[in-house]
């Protein structure tokens, strides 16, 4: 089940956190699979850690020749790109008042012009590839509950994850239009314990007046009906079933893996 044998994936935003652990998976299920970041050195030994399987390319998703020159290598080492994974985000924690026009700038960028230029420059390797595969290929979208339910803490962040929601859908229903033969799928994950979590607690520590960062992750707990946190492991599952052939039926769907948050 989820097997990936044969399968070439690309995965922005994966020198650590939720990108690694996907890559991780991927490579354990057969897969060959390209690393993208800025973060070079943390990039480079994630890339280390799983051997001849994976290759690292600086990354930066708002730069139309990072995306070509990352799609360029891969095809050069790996023969192609079966699987595009747009993981590569970034959290803003700020309010609507707050937020410099800036902020939201850089926000904007990561978060949907990275995703558009992902999905634009691995197109005709994907096309390419799906050609010759049985159930074609794959993009997996990180989006986000907050692009499914309002967000109080981030409502700029709620706006570009919920581009990333319907973009995905529009995707999905362009390709099947043009017979491409590429699922475009999302998922949406509750709070994870990583990095970018972390900045939430501190964000919704600031915006209640607090610094008690502690307190602030015992708020967000209790929006999870499951008792606990996510985990990388759990959203990476997510996107490793959304890329193999047993997802093979679905396109423009989005999969929620957020402890029962949005179940409320």
């Amino acid at each position: 089940m989820n097997r990936l044998d044969g399968k070439v994936a690309l995965i922005s935003g994966a020198a650590r956190g939720i990108g690694a652990e996907t890559a991780r998976l991927m490579v354990e299920a057969g897969a060959r699979v390209a690393i993208g970041d800025v973060l070079d050195e943390r990039g480079r030994e994630t890339a280390r850690g799983l051997g001849d399987a994976a290759l690292y390319q600086h990354l930066d998703v708002t730069r139309e020749e990072d995306w070509s020159a990352i799609v360029a290598a891969t095809a050069s080492r790996f023969g192609g790109i079966d699987i595009l994974v747009n993981n590569a985000g970034m959290f803003l924690g700020k309010g609507i008042e707050e937020a410099t026009l800036d902020e939201w700038h850089r926000l904007a960028a990561i978060n949907l012009t990275g995703v558009f230029l992902g999905t634009k420059l691995t197109l005709p390797t994907l096309r390419e590839r799906a050609a010759k595969s049985e159930h074609g290929s794959a993009i997996v979208n990180l989006a986000s509950v907050a692009g499914l339910v309002g967000s109080q803490l981030d409502p700029l962040y709620s706006m570009t994850k919920g581009g990333v929601t319907l973009f995905t859908k529009s995707a999905a229903l362009e390709f099947a239009r043009k017979g491409y033969r590429i699922r475009v799928n999302s998922i949406h994950p509750g709070v994870i314990q990583t990095d970018m979590g972390e900045q939430t607690f501190t964000a919704r520590a600031r915006n209640l007046g607090t610094n008690d960062v502690d307190d602030a992750r015992r708020m967000a707990l209790s929006t999870h009906p499951i008792g606990r946190l996510g985990v990388p492991n759990d959203i990476a599952k997510g996107i490793v079933f959304l890329a193999s052939d047993d997802a093979a039926f679905m396109t423009g769907a989005g999969l929620v893996v957020d402890g029962g948050l949005t179940a409320q």
